[in-house]
């Protein structure tokens, strides 16, 4: 009876250790694929990464374009609020400034995190604005006459000047569409061909009713 019993604990002892092999195999396995799969994971998101993060000169020259771009929009904006006669020219001003305040700040960090020079805000002063209608800037004369103005004068001036210069701002974002390689930007430049045509429309309505 005792040599039963001793042969029936060494098999369970016997058979514990096989168990525990197992487990410990499997766990191992477990362990194993688990690496591999998070190694995948990692190398994927590392891979998006470094797509989303590729630039090309298009790019540079689409966020240093566009930040003096929307700053003298900001102040065309910040003009309107103390001289526009129309309530809906004070909203479309601050909705203007609004959106185009936060993609300054946007576009300045990719700048920077390129390696790239920030247009400075000294470059808004009136003697650098005179760029003579390109990509719908306003010269110094068109600010200053703007300036002079308020009411009804002011609106319509401001109105057929916001035009031209959204009008600008679409044309740089088409071009970033077509020749930019980072994502988040021409996913911004998406954004401004969609609302600035809306607002240019908009723009246009206020017009044909003044």
């Amino acid at each position: 009876m005792n040599s039963t019993r001793s042969l029936f604990r060494r098999g369970a002892a016997v058979a514990a250790v096989c168990a525990a092999s197992v487990a410990l195999a499997a766990c191992g396995s477990t362990d194993h694929d688990g690496h591999r799969s998070a190694s995948a994971s990692a190398s994927a998101t590392a891979s998006v990464s470094a797509s989303q993060g590729e630039h090309n000169a298009a790019d540079v020259a689409f966020a240093q374009g566009m930040i003096p771009h929307h700053r003298q929009a900001v102040e065309m904006a910040d003009l309107a609020s103390g001289r526009a006669g129309s309530g809906q020219v004070k909203k479309l001003a601050a909705d203007i400034k609004k959106a185009q305040d936060p993609e300054i700040r946007t576009l300045s960090a990719w700048l920077t995190s390129w390696g790239e020079s920030v247009p400075s805000q000294d470059a808004m002063d009136h003697s650098t604005h005179g760029m003579d209608g390109m990509d719908g800037m306003m010269t110094g004369q068109d600010m200053a006459e703007l300036e002079e103005t308020s009411g009804t004068a002011f609106d319509t001036a401001f109105l057929q000047m916001m035009i031209k210069h959204h009008e600008g701002a679409v044309k740089m974002a088409k071009t970033e569409k077509t020749d930019g390689a980072y994502a988040p930007a021409t996913k911004m430049a998406d954004r401004i061909i969609t609302s600035q045509s809306e607002e240019i429309n908009t723009m246009n309505e206020l017009l044909n009713k003044s």
